[in-house]
């Protein structure tokens, strides 16, 4: 198989979709390697150490005559000329929040492979986990910079000092993402929330903070307190392939003190406050409504490239190889973790989820074999 590596043209997305250890996996076992120019240096990455693994260094229109495009963002507009028919196209997709994009991808007959909805044999999603890790513990980073006074915040120091009270972190929602933005806070010095529905995630988070952390259920009452009190909000509900529930009110975020901060991690599946009217970038990433700073950057891993890069591709390049070694027909057949995967063949939509989202027909990827 031809396997493409376009390079990222999202806003200063740095990431990259392979890297040389991964090339040279895929050459060793047949398969033909072809990566954009300049793709890697986003993340430190040369086009010599690509070659030296075994890749072909292409310009953009070649890279994408592939079999399979490796990515890590969603195509954008300016991307769809390339694609093709029985195309497969292994990326984050996020359809359920992109009606645009499902619609092509549905009309040109390429087959949609979305790493969110990977689903593993312990029921995890072994290929969002490691970008999950990196925004949780980002978004804490992210919102002790946003809540300093010089940069529209409140002068919080998150931590406190001997003699003044920390901050107040807020975290709703206690999956990799919540789990990492508690300890990245918690190792700060803040006083730290974190709601759940879950009672036995509770249970388990109490065991591993040690009561360094406040566990609440996630109820209305409870996250409209919560994110009163808090100085830095952080969203981190995620539903796989699905549309992002909007559990914070726009109420609950006028009753924040000026100043505060909202980190709405899921923006790329709509987000889980109201009051996320707009995806920003690392170029421009906030906007101020109520008096509250909103950071809803919507690849916040592409800030630290080197690290996000290589743990990304640490978990896809298996699945890729199992796909590109078998195609996609058979390797969804034998591992039921890429069949999850399958958002889009054949012009249907076969994720339930995706389908609900936009009240179109969910056809099963067996139904269509």
């Amino acid at each position: 198989m031809i396997i493409g590596i376009p390079k990222e043209i999202k806003n200063n997305e740095n990431r990259v979709g392979i890297v040389p250890a991964g090339v040279r996996t895929l050459v060793e076992n047949g398969h033909t390697v072809f990566v954009q120019t300049e793709a890697g240096l986003g993340s430190g990455i040369t086009d010599s150490e690509y070659a030296e693994a075994g890749a072909e260094i292409v310009s953009i229109s070649k890279v994408w005559d592939a079999n399979m495009i490796i990515k890590v963002k969603e195509p954008l507009e300016e991307e769809f000329k390339y694609i093709k028919k029985d195309q497969i196209i292994f990326t984050y997709l996020h359809l359920a929040a992109n009606k645009k994009l499902t619609d092509f991808l549905k009309k040109s007959g390429a087959i949609g492979v979305a790493y969110e909805t990977m689903v593993g044999t312990k029921n995890d999603l072994p290929l969002l986990t490691p970008m999950s890790e990196v925004a949780g513990r980002m978004s804490v980073q992210i919102g002790a910079h946003f809540l300093e006074k010089n940069n529209g915040g409140s002068g919080v120091l998150l931590g406190g000092i001997s003699g003044v009270l920390p901050g107040r972190v807020t975290i709703i929602g206690g999956g990799i993402v919540g789990y990492n933005a508690a300890k990245t806070a918690v190792g700060l010095g803040a006083e730290v929330t974190l709601l759940d529905i879950n009672p036995n995630r509770l249970r388990e988070l109490d065991n591993i903070f040690n009561g360094r952390v406040r566990l609440l259920i996630s109820n209305s009452t409870n996250i409209s307190e919560a994110v009163a009190q808090a100085d830095l909000v952080v969203g981190a509900v995620l539903i796989p392939g699905d549309v992002a529930p909007k559990i914070v009110k726009e109420e609950y975020i006028k009753k924040m003190k000026p100043g505060s901060v909202v980190i709405d991690i899921p923006i790329d599946q709509g987000g889980i406050f109201e009051t996320s009217e707009k995806i920003t970038s690392h170029e421009s990433p906030i906007f101020v409504k109520h008096g509250v700073i909103h950071y809803t950057v919507p690849n916040m891993p592409g800030a630290v490239a080197k690290t996000a890069t290589f743990a990304l591709t640490n978990s896809t390049i298996p699945y890729a190889l199992e796909i590109a070694n078998r195609g996609i027909v058979a390797a969804a057949l034998e591992n039921k973790t890429i069949k999850t995967g399958i958002n889009i063949f054949k012009n249907n939509i076969t994720l339930e989820v995706v389908a609900k989202a936009f009240k179109e027909e969910f056809i099963d990827f067996v139904d269509l074999i």
